[in-house]
């Protein structure tokens, strides 16, 4: 049997990509033959699918936003959906796939993969924008929810049946009339992520740079006096204030080996977010034996349990008392073990079983 997956943008093979980038191997794996479809994927992705067996398809649809980061990159590729359908026309023959990861493809599919709604998340991040991209997006907010909507609509009808990416996100599609038949939490690989050292460093607080973080809230850990180490891809709006300041150490986009030593010898993550349907940085930080201080909402707040392997807390002002507390007293030994006994529910083999059993049962595989 063959199997086609439709994905958003390929052009690296992290965050929403890896779904469907796990399942493709271990179907490969299995003996199935595997396509991935995709409106754009870099040289490097494309190689690397058939390195292992897997055969790219690349609409190769026109991107204008390139030098602008993959945040912007992926905005642009949902608004070409969302207004003009300009990407699933370039499906043509091959826009009947097995399982759709992507919500800038609107396929035929038997599964949807929900991993949130785009209106959702720029609703939620609008006041961490900055003064000129606030206004934009203030004139933009009507049309950009009722297009969303509309192709939510169109990708829910679509398909034979819908998995979310976390309990949390299945309550934001149920809110759209889509019905959301099972979750299964995205995947991380623990013979990746895990510990890099026995002896962690301790010495400063991990933390993520992309379009859903509160900059607000880094800013005023640093400001007492937290050393603060941050990743992430270089987007137009983070605060001059947030990236100059003493105490904030900006990595950019480093490697994978380079990001799990990062975690590793953090004394804790600190995952301060807009908006968050899942969240990768809580999971990739236990698997690598470090806790997670965050928000006790959203999708973070199904991985990480408060005083066992992390922090939730309820509001800004407290996650921002609680870094400071860890800072100055330091983190249990204990809670490093926790974390790592979670990670391996996220582990990539869990994942694949889970989509295994749900393929079975529809006679799938």
């Amino acid at each position: 049997m063959d199997f086609a997956l439709a994905c958003d943008t390929m052009f690296d093979a992290e965050g929403c990509i890896r779904p469907a980038l796990f399942l493709a191997e271990t179907l490969t794996v299995e003996g199935y033959k595997v396509s991935i479809i995709s409106p754009n994927m870099s040289e490097n992705v494309e190689q690397y699918l058939k390195s292992i067996g897997i055969k790219p398809v690349n609409l190769r649809v026109k991107l204008f936003s390139r030098n602008f980061g993959l945040s912007i990159l992926w905005l642009e590729t949902w608004a070409r959906e969302a207004f003009l359908k300009l990407n699933s026309r370039r499906a043509g023959n091959a826009s009947c796939v097995s399982i759709n990861f992507s919500h800038t493809l609107n396929v035929p599919s038997k599964f949807w993969y929900l991993q949130g709604p785009t209106f959702a998340a720029l609703k939620d991040m609008e006041h961490e924008l900055t003064n000129g991209y606030r206004y934009i997006y203030k004139v933009l907010k009507p049309f950009i929810e009722q297009a969303d909507r509309r192709l939510v609509r169109k990708l829910g009808t679509n398909s034979f049946r819908a998995v979310a990416n976390s309990k949390f996100c299945a309550s934001l599609y149920n809110e759209m009339g889509i019905k959301v038949e099972d979750v299964i939490y995205p995947p991380i690989d623990c013979k990746v992520f895990r510990p890099s050292t026995s002896n962690p460093s301790d010495d400063y607080v991990l933390t993520y740079f992309g379009k859903e973080t509160m900059f607000s809230v880094i800013k005023a850990v640093a400001d007492k006096g937290v050393k603060i180490k941050a990743f992430g891809s270089k987007i137009p709006f983070i605060p001059k204030s947030v990236v100059n300041h003493p105490n904030i150490e900006f990595l950019g986009r480093i490697s994978t080996e380079q990001l799990v030593d990062a975690y590793s010898n953090a004394l804790f993550t600190l995952f301060v977010f807009t908006h968050e349907p899942f969240g990768y940085i809580p999971v990739e930080s236990m698997a690598c034996g470090t806790p997670t201080l965050t928000y006790a909402f959203q999708g973070p707040s199904e991985s990480v349990v408060d005083g066992f392997n992390g922090w939730l807390a309820k509001d800004n002002n407290e996650i921002i008392s609680k870094a400071v507390e860890l800072w100055k007293k330091g983190v249990p030994n204990h809670m490093r073990l926790n974390c790592l006994r979670t990670a391996s529910d996220f582990d990539r083999n869990t994942y694949a079983r889970k989509w295994f059993e749900i393929l079975q049962k529809l006679e799938t595989v």
